[in-house]
């Protein structure tokens, strides 16, 4: 397919302007110690309906959602999210130790069940079609209202926890943890949600689709089965078998670049998960996990290669792709048309209540002290990322509309700036009193 001389400047000017107000944006929030991917989805929001849009009529239309413009916007998206999805992976580790793990456990127990079942009971208790799209139901509105009130960011969280200078302390190590174990059982529900999605719709693929059941009790139980099979199967095996890719002479592509090794990896990984039916973002996570186990090896000079090769990665990933991923975000949100404010008013506040009032429960069950325990019930009600690939994938396919789509970033983003603002404040001051001097007539009392 070959594009006229118009078609190219047109994309080439769109992606300049989104690319230009996401790093402006995200650099802007950083210097102000918020998460700069808030600031990339503020830049993207500029420049959609809500900011440029109101100014000059048919603004945003014409420059970003038009025409193959579009198009391609909406496959460099795709591939933004798939790669975000394969970084955040590859940071998937399990950091607790033996002391923490009583917490760890704890938490994510009483975090994670808790919330899920109360947002799962008050979504059966609301109006599903006010919410949904064109594929959604009331199960599926159900599981994804669960899911908004029990998921964790992992990547905020932990930027957070680095600014902090704090990331190699045992508050850090539960915190982490626990988001991993949660966001893995949730993205399993995601991925079954998005089955049952794509199996409502007229377009089916991959082997469900060829079995051709209408069946929806066996329908659901196929795609839990089959995430958890495919779950399993990445965390025991996967990392063994990347990593004998990795050390075999015959793998070309590992010795000529290692990074395009790892892109074919996420490819890969992304089609079985598509042939199996379930949706790509689930393979992306899953090949994360297991080139980061893979790559986890003792040989210093190995090591040293492989590290290079995720430098060279992350580092396009987080100049091009996943900036436009979330500046798009940001672009799709109409704040002016699209949002209710009533509900996400107290959607807002029963999603922070029940997430922090079940971990505050949780670490206090193990055995934390009260101020500990509000450290990570504020700390765990960050949704970030997990939050905004909840809202898009589920946008993306018809499960909710704009109102609940728009409801659902803005969660994300105001519990990530809490609870970043709330750790910054408590954990600097914890630190200047740490380091203030003593008066003398302290030390004589």
């Amino acid at each position: 397919m070959s594009l006229s001389t118009t078609d190219v400047a047109h994309l080439v000017i769109a992606l300049a302007l989104l690319l230009l107000a996401a790093h402006t944006m995200g650099y802007l929030f950083a210097a102000l110690h918020q998460p700069a991917v808030i600031g990339e989805i503020a830049g993207g929001l500029v420049l959609g309906p809500t900011v440029l849009g109101a100014l000059v009529h048919g603004s945003t239309r014409h420059l970003f959602t038009s025409g193959v413009t579009a198009s391609v916007l909406g496959a460099i998206y795709q591939l933004g999210l798939l790669l975000l999805m394969f970084l955040v992976g590859t940071e998937l580790r399990f950091r607790a130790g033996p002391a923490e793990r009583r917490t760890v456990l704890s938490i994510t127990a009483v975090g994670l069940m808790v919330p899920f079942a109360v947002g799962a009971l008050i979504a059966l208790m609301l109006d599903y079609r006010r919410f949904a799209g064109p594929h959604g139901t009331g199960t599926t509105f159900a599981l994804i209202f669960g899911i908004a009130i029990a998921v964790t960011s992992i990547p905020v969280i932990s930027r957070i926890l680095m600014d902090l200078g704090i990331l190699d302390t045992a508050f850090s190590r539960v915190v982490l943890t626990v988001a991993v174990l949660e966001d893995i059982a949730l993205y399993v529900v995601l991925a079954v949600v998005l089955g049952l999605a794509q199996a409502k719709s007229q377009q089916t693929y991959g082997l469900w689709a060829a079995i051709g059941s209408d069946s929806v009790t066996l329908t659901g139980v196929y795609y839990v089965a089959i995430s958890l099979v495919y779950l399993g199967c990445t965390l025991v095996w996967g990392g063994r078998l990347v990593r004998a890719l990795v050390n075999s002479r015959v793998n070309i592509l590992e010795q000529r670049n290692p990074t395009g090794f790892r892109l074919l990896v996420l490819l890969g990984m992304a089609l079985i998960c598509m042939g199996l039916g379930i949706n790509a973002i689930f393979g992306a996570l899953m090949a994360g996990i297991a080139c980061g186990h893979a790559d986890a090896v003792p040989d210093e000079s190995a090591r040293l290669a492989r590290t290079q090769a995720w430098a060279s990665l992350k580092q396009f990933s987080l100049a091009f792709f996943i900036p436009i991923y979330f500046a798009i975000v940001g672009l799709q949100l109409d704040l002016i048309r699209n949002i209710d404010v009533v509900f996400f008013c107290w959607f807002f506040v029963v999603a922070c209540i029940v997430k922090a009032a079940s971990v505050w429960v949780g670490a206090r069950l193990a055995g934390e002290d009260s101020r500990s325990s509000v450290g990570l019930a504020v700390a765990m009600n960050a949704r970030g990322g997990p939050g905004i690939v909840l809202a898009t994938v589920t946008f993306a396919a018809g499960l909710v509309n704009e109102k609940f789509f728009t409801a659902l970033v803005l969660l994300s983003i105001f519990t990530s700036q809490i609870a970043g603002f709330w750790l910054d404040r408590t954990f600097v001051r914890r630190k200047e009193s740490l380091e203030r001097p003593v008066p003398d007539e302290e030390l004589i009392r």
